[in-house]
């Protein structure tokens, strides 16, 4: 009897990192209803911080009070804020801005949903418009108006802290859909003779549309599937729980690879928004006969990892699911033998990009796999995924 190891590796998170935008608001005449909030203030002038200490108090919030660029940073290390009030000079520049507008970057860094509002002398517009460009929320001018500065701070908190509100119930709910979705897919693989299974889900931003499905026919035949729905978050989501319940309710022991696909793709062509479409992949390895037949909707092509060192690429392929009822799939077949491995994936694993902005590709991923010491099924898929995030 054939020996193989089945391994399934999709997406992994794009290791940029997307930065926050934020933009200034109009002042409101007579400020909005606001929480009391926890105000940061920092200016290097002592009889500045108390007087807008007195200020913010009076108007119901907290002030923090600190006098130099470190002092800023370490405190939003020990505690969260609803708002920074900023001057942009300090000691070492007190005329230019350039301190304030590098702190004002650090902030951002630190915390991209804190507003800032920041403030200035008259001869500094420029420099406040600059600091706006970096994403401080708001500026006001020294010496200042106190009835306008606490609109201005009000008007900021009230608007942050419901801005944090949001994130928060948008966390909450995407939290709770990526654990839907997880239990969706098959948390423990069929034991079968003669072959390893093993496979890691790793969603791009916490929701994606790759998923995977395993269904144990005996103990020597077994139904393989990937997939790709485009797109992200909740709505390629719930194309992909649609998905898979469409290939179960097809897939059958009697089912060839190419009938699944045409049925789920007249299915989804029925019932798929416009511009939408699915990449997928069916294979049944048969271990008593040696043979994978497989029928591929324009997914990445699974690949054939020999003993003796070969790779060969699953490469039989057709349109992708969703955009023609009309289209007619093939079942592609291959061997296999003893100590042979088949790796299935999606493009977000081929199509991650380094720090270096470097694309992992499909030629590293087989040279992997090569270079992995034949074994278990999780080995294999743990090497490949670690080598993906590294």
């Amino acid at each position: 009897m054939a020996r193989l190891h089945w391994a399934v590796a999709p997406s992994v998170p794009n290791r940029r990192k997307s930065r926050a935008n934020f933009s200034a608001g109009m002042s409101l005449v007579d400020g909005p209803a606001v929480d009391p909030a926890k105000i940061l203030v920092a200016d290097d002038q002592l009889d500045i911080l108390q007087a807008l200490r007195l200020l913010l108090v009076d108007a119901g919030h907290e002030a923090d009070l600190v006098s130099s660029v470190g002092d800023v940073i370490d405190r939003m290390g020990a505690q969260r804020y609803d708002l920074l009030l900023m001057d942009l000079n300090y000691t070492r520049d007190t005329t230019s801005g350039r301190e304030g507008l590098e702190l004002l970057e650090k902030v951002r860094t630190q915390d991209p949903a804190l507003p800032v509002v920041v403030m200035t002398g008259w001869g500094s517009i420029e420099t406040a418009v600059e600091a706006m460009r970096r994403g401080a929320r708001s500026f006001v001018q020294k010496p200042w108006d106190d009835t306008t500065l606490v609109d201005v701070v009000n008007r900021e908190v009230a608007e942050g802290q419901a801005a944090r509100r949001r994130d928060a119930r948008f966390a909450r709910d995407h939290e709770e859909a990526r654990q839907i979705q997880r239990a969706l897919l098959p948390s423990v693989m069929p034991v079968l003779n003669g072959c390893q299974i093993a496979a890691r889900w790793t969603p791009a931003a916490g929701i994606g549309g790759d998923c995977y499905d395993v269904l144990r026919f005996s103990d020597t035949r077994v139904a393989l599937s990937i997939a790709d729905v485009v797109g992200k978050g909740l709505p390629a989501a719930l194309l992909m729980s649609n998905l898979q319940a469409a290939v179960r309710a097809f897939a059958s022991a009697a089912a060839e690879p190419h009938e699944v696909c045409g049925s789920v793709n007249r299915l989804l062509c029925r019932n798929i928004a416009s511009g939408k479409f699915v990449t997928f992949c069916n294979a049944v390895v048969d271990l008593d006969a040696g043979v994978i037949s497989y029928a591929n909707a324009g997914h990445n092509p699974p690949i054939l990892v020999r003993a003796d060192g070969r790779i060969d690429q699953l490469a039989t392929t057709g349109l992708v699911l969703g955009v023609s009822s009309d289209w007619t799939y093939t079942t592609g077949t291959a061997t296999f033998g003893p100590g042979d491995r088949l790796i299935c994936y999606t493009d977000g694993m081929t199509e991650a990009r380094s720090a270096a902005d470097e694309e992992f590709g499909e030629d590293r991923l087989a040279d992997l796999a090569l270079r992995t010491p034949a074994g278990s099924a999780e080995a294999l898929v743990d090497a490949l995924n670690a080598a993906v995030i590294a």
